[in-house]
């Protein structure tokens, strides 16, 4: 990959790069951007921001996405569903929220969602944390 590439169309001509730069750079970073124009075609601005907020409460690595400003960005998704005061709520209990997770060796190898929303409830934290669960169960419909 260390060699130099030669172009097929011009095999007398030196190009100056490596063949693992042109594979980087012309193909690989070109199917890399026709991905992304892909993506970007299927989700409006509002559907990307919500997944992108979604995914703070994600469980994976001991919560290492888990984003306090994402989540509280996430619940006015739903405005019908957290009051004003409700949001302000919101906010002290994703504090506590994330050091009880973090620190409870159950919630260590988790994987998803819905392992997260289930593990909530048996250890019944669903009680302890009402705000944060319903914005757990209202990211998973």
């Amino acid at each position: 990959m260390e060699d130099d590439f030669i172009d097929p169309r011009k095999p007398r001509k030196k190009t100056n790069i490596t063949n693992l730069h042109h594979y980087q750079v012309n193909c690989f970073y070109t199917v890399l951007d026709m991905e992304l124009q892909e993506f970007n075609g299927r989700f409006n601005e509002v559907n990307s921001e919500l997944l992108v907020c979604r995914s703070a409460l994600s469980p994976t690595a001991s919560f290492c996405e888990f984003d306090k400003e994402k989540l509280l960005r996430l619940a006015k998704f739903y405005p019908e569903d957290f009051s004003v005061m409700e949001c302000i709520s919101l906010k002290q209990q994703l504090d506590i929220y994330i050091d009880n997770v973090r620190g409870d060796e159950r919630f260590a190898d988790l994987k998803h969602l819905g392992d997260l929303s289930r593990l909530m409830v048996e250890t019944k934290k669903h009680l302890s944390q009402p705000l944060v669960y319903r914005l757990l169960k209202l990211s998973l419909t």
